[in-house]
Protein backbone atom coordinates (compact mmCIF):
# COMPACT_ATOMS: atom_id res chain seq x y z
CA UNK A 1 0.00 0.00 0.00
CA UNK A 2 2.64 2.19 0.65
CA UNK A 3 4.42 1.82 -2.59
CA UNK A 4 1.13 2.06 -4.37
CA UNK A 5 1.22 5.54 -2.61
CA UNK A 6 4.49 6.62 -3.31
CA UNK A 7 3.70 5.80 -7.00
CA UNK A 8 0.49 8.03 -6.88
CA UNK A 9 2.01 11.14 -5.06
CA UNK A 10 5.32 10.79 -7.83
CA UNK A 11 2.54 10.60 -10.55
CA UNK A 12 0.93 13.60 -9.67
CA UNK A 13 3.86 15.75 -8.17
CA UNK A 14 4.23 17.83 -11.41
CA UNK A 15 -0.02 17.69 -12.36
CA UNK A 16 0.63 20.31 -15.29
CA UNK A 17 2.99 18.08 -17.36
CA UNK A 18 1.18 14.45 -15.92
CA UNK A 19 -2.10 16.35 -17.24
CA UNK A 20 -0.50 17.09 -20.45
CA UNK A 21 0.54 13.45 -20.94
CA UNK A 22 -2.67 12.40 -19.88
CA UNK A 23 -4.48 14.41 -22.51
CA UNK A 24 -2.18 13.41 -25.29
CA UNK A 25 -2.92 9.37 -24.47
CA UNK A 26 -6.45 10.27 -24.44
CA UNK A 27 -6.49 11.85 -27.74
CA UNK A 28 -4.23 8.76 -28.96
CA UNK A 29 -6.23 5.68 -27.76
CA UNK A 30 -9.65 7.49 -28.97
CA UNK A 31 -8.03 8.04 -32.50
CA UNK A 32 -6.49 4.78 -32.29
CA UNK A 33 -9.60 3.18 -31.40
CA UNK A 34 -11.98 4.84 -33.83
CA UNK A 35 -9.36 3.67 -36.92
CA UNK A 36 -8.99 0.66 -35.80
CA UNK A 37 -13.19 0.37 -35.95
CA UNK A 38 -12.94 1.97 -39.81
CA UNK A 39 -10.40 -0.82 -40.73
CA UNK A 40 -13.02 -3.56 -38.87
CA UNK A 41 -16.07 -2.10 -40.72
CA UNK A 42 -14.49 -1.82 -44.25
CA UNK A 43 -13.45 -6.13 -43.42
CA UNK A 44 -17.05 -6.31 -41.50
CA UNK A 45 -19.00 -7.99 -44.60
CA UNK A 46 -16.65 -10.54 -45.72
CA UNK A 47 -16.15 -11.49 -41.27
CA UNK A 48 -20.43 -12.08 -41.42
CA UNK A 49 -20.15 -13.89 -44.61
CA UNK A 50 -21.84 -16.78 -44.41
CA UNK A 51 -19.42 -20.39 -45.08
CA UNK A 52 -22.66 -22.45 -47.29
CA UNK A 53 -23.34 -19.30 -49.67
CA UNK A 54 -21.41 -18.83 -52.71
CA UNK A 55 -21.77 -16.20 -55.08
CA UNK A 56 -21.35 -16.82 -59.13
CA UNK A 57 -21.03 -13.98 -61.73
CA UNK A 58 -19.75 -13.36 -64.44
CA UNK A 59 -16.28 -13.88 -64.85
CA UNK A 60 -15.44 -10.84 -67.12
CA UNK A 61 -16.53 -8.67 -64.99
CA UNK A 62 -19.40 -7.63 -62.48
CA UNK A 63 -20.78 -4.93 -65.14
CA UNK A 64 -22.07 -8.12 -67.09
CA UNK A 65 -25.01 -9.98 -66.73
CA UNK A 66 -25.99 -13.45 -66.77
CA UNK A 67 -29.09 -15.29 -68.33
CA UNK A 68 -32.02 -15.75 -66.12
CA UNK A 69 -31.63 -19.64 -67.56
CA UNK A 70 -28.59 -20.57 -65.32
CA UNK A 71 -30.52 -20.48 -62.35
CA UNK A 72 -32.25 -23.83 -63.01
CA UNK A 73 -29.03 -25.03 -64.57
CA UNK A 74 -27.24 -24.21 -61.17
CA UNK A 75 -29.55 -25.87 -58.90
CA UNK A 76 -29.30 -28.95 -60.62
CA UNK A 77 -25.58 -29.17 -59.51
CA UNK A 78 -25.05 -31.31 -56.60
CA UNK A 79 -24.59 -29.83 -53.26
CA UNK A 80 -26.64 -27.15 -54.29
CA UNK A 81 -29.56 -26.60 -51.86
CA UNK A 82 -31.11 -23.43 -53.14
CA UNK A 83 -30.15 -20.95 -55.79
CA UNK A 84 -31.73 -17.28 -56.26
CA UNK A 85 -30.41 -13.96 -57.83
CA UNK A 86 -30.12 -10.40 -57.28
CA UNK A 87 -29.06 -7.32 -59.60
CA UNK A 88 -27.28 -4.57 -57.96
CA UNK A 89 -29.96 -1.52 -58.95
CA UNK A 90 -27.87 1.89 -58.29
CA UNK A 91 -30.93 4.57 -58.10
CA UNK A 92 -30.71 7.71 -56.82
CA UNK A 93 -33.45 9.02 -53.38
CA UNK A 94 -33.76 12.58 -53.71
CA UNK A 95 -29.52 13.56 -54.49
CA UNK A 96 -26.25 11.43 -54.47
CA UNK A 97 -25.64 12.19 -51.17
CA UNK A 98 -28.62 9.84 -49.70
CA UNK A 99 -26.57 6.50 -50.99
CA UNK A 100 -27.57 3.50 -49.62
CA UNK A 101 -27.10 -0.54 -51.65
CA UNK A 102 -30.47 -1.32 -53.61
CA UNK A 103 -31.25 -4.79 -54.62
CA UNK A 104 -33.62 -6.33 -57.36
CA UNK A 105 -34.05 -9.72 -56.16
CA UNK A 106 -36.07 -13.05 -56.50
CA UNK A 107 -37.80 -12.22 -53.60
CA UNK A 108 -39.50 -15.83 -52.79
CA UNK A 109 -35.99 -17.48 -53.29
CA UNK A 110 -33.75 -15.01 -51.81
CA UNK A 111 -34.97 -14.17 -48.16
CA UNK A 112 -34.78 -17.47 -47.46
CA UNK A 113 -30.97 -17.72 -48.22
CA UNK A 114 -30.48 -14.91 -45.45
CA UNK A 115 -32.01 -15.82 -41.91
CA UNK A 116 -30.16 -13.01 -40.37
CA UNK A 117 -32.59 -11.09 -42.08
CA UNK A 118 -35.60 -11.02 -39.60
CA UNK A 119 -38.93 -10.24 -41.05
CA UNK A 120 -42.07 -10.82 -39.71
CA UNK A 121 -44.39 -13.07 -41.83
CA UNK A 122 -47.51 -10.77 -41.98
CA UNK A 123 -45.33 -7.68 -43.30
CA UNK A 124 -43.50 -10.65 -45.38
CA UNK A 125 -46.94 -11.87 -46.97
CA UNK A 126 -47.34 -8.57 -47.86
CA UNK A 127 -44.46 -7.75 -49.62
CA UNK A 128 -44.79 -10.87 -51.65
CA UNK A 129 -48.52 -9.90 -52.65
CA UNK A 130 -46.87 -6.12 -53.57
CA UNK A 131 -44.82 -6.15 -57.29
CA UNK A 132 -44.43 -2.20 -56.44
CA UNK A 133 -43.40 -3.28 -52.81
CA UNK A 134 -39.56 -3.11 -51.57
CA UNK A 135 -37.89 -4.34 -48.16
CA UNK A 136 -35.69 -1.61 -46.38
CA UNK A 137 -33.49 -2.58 -43.49
CA UNK A 138 -34.09 -1.03 -39.55
CA UNK A 139 -31.00 1.45 -39.89
CA UNK A 140 -31.88 3.01 -43.23
CA UNK A 141 -35.48 3.41 -42.41
CA UNK A 142 -34.53 5.25 -38.96
CA UNK A 143 -31.86 7.20 -41.32
CA UNK A 144 -34.44 8.31 -43.76
CA UNK A 145 -37.62 7.77 -41.83
CA UNK A 146 -39.18 5.25 -43.84
CA UNK A 147 -42.01 3.64 -42.37
CA UNK A 148 -44.35 0.85 -43.64
CA UNK A 149 -46.67 2.21 -46.24
CA UNK A 150 -44.49 5.18 -47.48
CA UNK A 151 -43.63 5.51 -51.30
CA UNK A 152 -39.95 5.92 -51.70
CA UNK A 153 -39.23 7.04 -55.52
CA UNK A 154 -35.65 6.03 -56.72
CA UNK A 155 -33.82 7.80 -59.66
CA UNK A 156 -32.66 5.39 -61.87
CA UNK A 157 -28.87 5.80 -63.20
CA UNK A 158 -28.26 1.81 -64.33
CA UNK A 159 -31.88 1.28 -65.01
CA UNK A 160 -33.17 4.91 -66.44
CA UNK A 161 -36.70 6.39 -65.19
CA UNK A 162 -37.87 7.33 -62.28
CA UNK A 163 -38.94 3.99 -60.09
CA UNK A 164 -41.47 3.91 -56.96
CA UNK A 165 -41.76 1.67 -54.32
CA UNK A 166 -44.07 0.84 -51.49
CA UNK A 167 -42.07 0.00 -47.94
CA UNK A 168 -44.08 -3.36 -47.27
CA UNK A 169 -41.59 -4.46 -44.68
CA UNK A 170 -38.53 -3.25 -42.44
CA UNK A 171 -35.72 -5.83 -41.64
CA UNK A 172 -34.24 -6.35 -38.41
CA UNK A 173 -31.02 -7.71 -37.97
CA UNK A 174 -30.17 -11.31 -36.35
CA UNK A 175 -27.45 -9.78 -34.56
CA UNK A 176 -25.43 -6.22 -34.10
CA UNK A 177 -23.23 -6.97 -37.11
CA UNK A 178 -26.10 -7.73 -39.76
CA UNK A 179 -26.22 -4.67 -42.62
CA UNK A 180 -29.24 -3.46 -41.96
CA UNK A 181 -28.95 -0.24 -44.56
CA UNK A 182 -29.79 -2.28 -47.49
CA UNK A 183 -32.92 -1.80 -49.88
CA UNK A 184 -34.63 -4.75 -51.73
CA UNK A 185 -37.46 -5.07 -53.75
CA UNK A 186 -39.05 -7.35 -56.53
CA UNK A 187 -36.46 -8.57 -59.71
CA UNK A 188 -40.09 -9.27 -61.53
CA UNK A 189 -41.16 -6.12 -61.24
CA UNK A 190 -37.39 -4.70 -63.05
CA UNK A 191 -37.87 -7.54 -65.52
CA UNK A 192 -41.41 -6.44 -66.87
CA UNK A 193 -40.06 -2.57 -67.29
CA UNK A 194 -36.95 -3.50 -68.87
CA UNK A 195 -39.24 -5.99 -71.23
CA UNK A 196 -41.01 -2.73 -72.60
CA UNK A 197 -38.31 -0.18 -72.64
CA UNK A 198 -35.14 -2.00 -73.01
CA UNK A 199 -35.82 -5.72 -74.36
CA UNK A 200 -32.54 -6.35 -74.76
CA UNK A 201 -31.41 -6.01 -71.05
CA UNK A 202 -34.33 -7.72 -69.75
CA UNK A 203 -34.51 -12.10 -68.21
CA UNK A 204 -30.44 -11.58 -66.89
CA UNK A 205 -29.22 -10.99 -63.44
CA UNK A 206 -26.09 -9.69 -61.93
CA UNK A 207 -25.08 -12.35 -59.60
CA UNK A 208 -26.50 -15.81 -58.25
CA UNK A 209 -26.31 -16.69 -54.85
CA UNK A 210 -25.98 -20.54 -54.54
CA UNK A 211 -26.79 -22.04 -50.88
CA UNK A 212 -24.34 -25.22 -50.63
CA UNK A 213 -25.23 -28.03 -47.99
CA UNK A 214 -21.90 -27.99 -46.57
CA UNK A 215 -19.40 -25.31 -46.26
CA UNK A 216 -16.46 -28.02 -47.11
CA UNK A 217 -18.00 -28.45 -50.37
CA UNK A 218 -17.68 -24.70 -51.23
CA UNK A 219 -14.87 -25.66 -53.77
CA UNK A 220 -16.20 -29.08 -55.89
CA UNK A 221 -19.30 -26.88 -56.12
CA UNK A 222 -17.95 -23.84 -57.49
CA UNK A 223 -15.52 -25.58 -59.83
CA UNK A 224 -18.89 -27.93 -61.49
CA UNK A 225 -20.70 -24.70 -61.96
CA UNK A 226 -17.73 -22.79 -63.81
CA UNK A 227 -17.06 -25.73 -66.10
CA UNK A 228 -20.86 -25.99 -66.71
CA UNK A 229 -20.73 -22.31 -68.87
CA UNK A 230 -16.87 -22.97 -69.89
CA UNK A 231 -16.89 -21.60 -73.72
CA UNK A 232 -20.41 -19.87 -72.85
CA UNK A 233 -21.47 -16.56 -74.32
CA UNK A 234 -21.51 -15.53 -70.51
CA UNK A 235 -18.70 -17.24 -68.68
CA UNK A 236 -19.10 -17.38 -64.85
CA UNK A 237 -17.57 -17.26 -61.78
CA UNK A 238 -18.29 -18.66 -58.46
CA UNK A 239 -16.64 -17.86 -55.25
CA UNK A 240 -17.70 -17.69 -51.68
CA UNK A 241 -19.16 -15.33 -50.41
CA UNK A 242 -16.26 -14.12 -48.12
CA UNK A 243 -14.03 -13.98 -51.39
CA UNK A 244 -16.74 -12.22 -53.24
CA UNK A 245 -16.85 -9.44 -50.31
CA UNK A 246 -13.02 -9.47 -50.18
CA UNK A 247 -13.03 -8.56 -53.64
CA UNK A 248 -14.61 -5.07 -53.11
CA UNK A 249 -12.54 -4.45 -50.17
CA UNK A 250 -9.26 -5.31 -52.54
CA UNK A 251 -10.26 -2.05 -54.64
CA UNK A 252 -9.90 -0.21 -51.67
CA UNK A 253 -7.00 -1.82 -50.37
CA UNK A 254 -4.47 0.98 -50.18
CA UNK A 255 -6.91 3.49 -48.34
CA UNK A 256 -7.47 0.46 -45.82
CA UNK A 257 -3.09 0.08 -45.42
CA UNK A 258 -2.98 3.82 -45.19
CA UNK A 259 -5.05 4.35 -42.00
CA UNK A 260 -3.81 1.36 -40.32
CA UNK A 261 -0.31 2.65 -40.62
CA UNK A 262 -1.53 6.03 -39.62
CA UNK A 263 -3.74 4.24 -36.73
CA UNK A 264 0.38 2.59 -35.60
CA UNK A 265 1.61 6.26 -36.13
CA UNK A 266 -0.59 7.63 -33.43
CA UNK A 267 0.71 4.84 -31.00
CA UNK A 268 4.36 5.48 -31.49
CA UNK A 269 3.73 9.56 -31.70
CA UNK A 270 2.32 9.37 -28.27
CA UNK A 271 4.95 6.71 -26.96
CA UNK A 272 7.86 9.46 -27.90
CA UNK A 273 5.57 12.11 -25.62
CA UNK A 274 5.67 9.56 -23.11
CA UNK A 275 9.23 8.55 -22.81
CA UNK A 276 9.72 12.27 -22.77
CA UNK A 277 7.96 12.83 -19.71
CA UNK A 278 9.36 10.08 -18.15
CA UNK A 279 12.81 10.93 -19.15
CA UNK A 280 12.28 14.23 -17.85
CA UNK A 281 10.74 13.41 -14.54
CA UNK A 282 13.64 10.75 -13.82
CA UNK A 283 16.50 13.28 -14.68
CA UNK A 284 15.18 15.84 -11.80
CA UNK A 285 15.05 12.78 -9.29
CA UNK A 286 18.23 11.78 -9.36
CA UNK A 287 19.29 13.29 -5.97
CA UNK A 288 16.48 11.72 -4.63
CA UNK A 289 17.24 8.18 -6.38
CA UNK A 290 20.68 8.19 -4.81
CA UNK A 291 18.85 9.17 -1.35
CA UNK A 292 16.78 6.43 -1.44
CA UNK A 293 19.36 3.84 -2.54
CA UNK A 294 21.47 5.65 0.45
CA UNK A 295 18.39 4.63 2.73
CA UNK A 296 18.07 1.32 1.14
CA UNK A 297 16.13 1.30 -1.42
CA UNK A 298 17.46 -1.50 -3.92
CA UNK A 299 18.02 -0.99 -8.03
CA UNK A 300 14.68 -3.43 -8.61
CA UNK A 301 12.55 -1.01 -6.14
CA UNK A 302 13.71 1.97 -7.79
CA UNK A 303 13.15 -0.11 -11.25
CA UNK A 304 9.00 -0.92 -10.29
CA UNK A 305 8.68 2.59 -9.17
CA UNK A 306 9.53 4.17 -12.42
CA UNK A 307 7.12 1.12 -14.12
CA UNK A 308 4.76 2.06 -11.93
CA UNK A 309 4.20 5.52 -12.31
CA UNK A 310 4.83 5.21 -16.18
CA UNK A 311 2.21 2.31 -16.22
CA UNK A 312 -0.46 4.41 -13.87
CA UNK A 313 -0.35 7.27 -15.99
CA UNK A 314 -0.14 5.18 -19.21
CA UNK A 315 -3.07 3.35 -17.87
CA UNK A 316 -4.97 6.53 -16.57
CA UNK A 317 -5.47 8.29 -19.68
CA UNK A 318 -5.77 4.52 -21.59
CA UNK A 319 -9.34 4.20 -19.08
CA UNK A 320 -10.50 7.49 -19.79
CA UNK A 321 -9.90 7.50 -23.77
CA UNK A 322 -11.17 3.91 -24.07
CA UNK A 323 -14.57 4.61 -22.21
CA UNK A 324 -14.67 7.87 -25.20
CA UNK A 325 -14.07 5.83 -27.96
CA UNK A 326 -18.02 4.41 -27.48
CA UNK A 327 -19.80 7.48 -28.25
CA UNK A 328 -17.20 8.81 -30.68
CA UNK A 329 -17.69 6.00 -32.27
CA UNK A 330 -21.03 6.58 -32.28
CA UNK A 331 -21.26 9.83 -33.52
CA UNK A 332 -18.85 9.48 -36.23
CA UNK A 333 -21.41 6.63 -37.27
CA UNK A 334 -24.27 8.61 -37.28
CA UNK A 335 -22.52 11.09 -39.39
CA UNK A 336 -21.50 8.59 -41.94
CA UNK A 337 -25.03 7.22 -42.74
CA UNK A 338 -24.81 4.47 -44.89
CA UNK A 339 -21.37 4.47 -45.80
CA UNK A 340 -20.42 2.19 -43.20
CA UNK A 341 -23.35 -0.66 -42.68
CA UNK A 342 -21.91 -1.73 -39.52
CA UNK A 343 -19.67 0.12 -37.27
CA UNK A 344 -19.19 -0.17 -33.44
CA UNK A 345 -16.35 -0.72 -31.43
CA UNK A 346 -15.29 -4.62 -30.73
CA UNK A 347 -13.88 -6.06 -28.36
CA UNK A 348 -10.61 -6.78 -30.19
CA UNK A 349 -10.07 -3.11 -30.42
CA UNK A 350 -10.44 -2.21 -26.80
CA UNK A 351 -7.94 -5.57 -25.99
CA UNK A 352 -5.77 -3.77 -28.83
CA UNK A 353 -5.78 -0.15 -27.00
CA UNK A 354 -5.10 -1.74 -23.80
CA UNK A 355 -2.43 -3.84 -25.30
CA UNK A 356 -0.78 -0.71 -26.97
CA UNK A 357 -1.20 1.58 -23.37
CA UNK A 358 0.62 -1.21 -21.81
CA UNK A 359 3.56 -1.24 -24.72
CA UNK A 360 3.55 2.72 -24.35
CA UNK A 361 3.75 2.95 -20.71
CA UNK A 362 6.45 -0.43 -20.85
CA UNK A 363 8.71 1.42 -23.08
CA UNK A 364 8.90 5.06 -22.05
CA UNK A 365 9.54 3.48 -18.13
CA UNK A 366 12.38 1.31 -19.84
CA UNK A 367 15.77 3.67 -20.25
CA UNK A 368 14.84 5.96 -17.23
CA UNK A 369 14.16 3.03 -15.08
CA UNK A 370 17.53 1.35 -16.09
CA UNK A 371 19.22 4.89 -15.92
CA UNK A 372 18.38 5.06 -12.42
CA UNK A 373 18.96 1.57 -11.04
CA UNK A 374 22.30 1.83 -12.43
CA UNK A 375 23.41 4.81 -10.74
CA UNK A 376 25.92 5.36 -8.20
CA UNK A 377 25.12 7.06 -5.08
CA UNK A 378 28.19 9.79 -4.93
CA UNK A 379 26.81 10.56 -8.82
CA UNK A 380 23.11 11.31 -8.07
CA UNK A 381 23.87 13.69 -4.59
CA UNK A 382 26.56 15.47 -6.57
CA UNK A 383 23.59 16.08 -9.21
CA UNK A 384 22.35 19.40 -9.25
CA UNK A 385 18.77 18.40 -11.28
Amino acid sequence: MYFLKLILRNALRHKLRTGLTLLGIFVAIVAFGLLRTVVESWFAGAENASTTRLVTRNAISLVFSLPITYGERIRQVDGVDHVSHANWFGGVYVSERNFFPQFAVDSGTYFPLYPEYRISPEDMKTFLHDRKGCVVGRKLALQHGFKVGDVVPLRGTIFPGTWEFVVRAIYDGADAKTDTSQFFFHWDYLNETLKKTVPRRANTVGVYIVGIDQASRAASVSSVIDQMFRNSLAETLTETEKAFQLGFVAMTEAIVVAIQIVSFLVIFIIMAVMANTMAMTARERLSEYATMKALGFGPARLLALIFGESLAIALAGAAAGITATFPVADWFAAKMGTLFPVFGVSRATVIMQLAAVLLVGTVAALFPGLRAARLRIVDGLRNIG
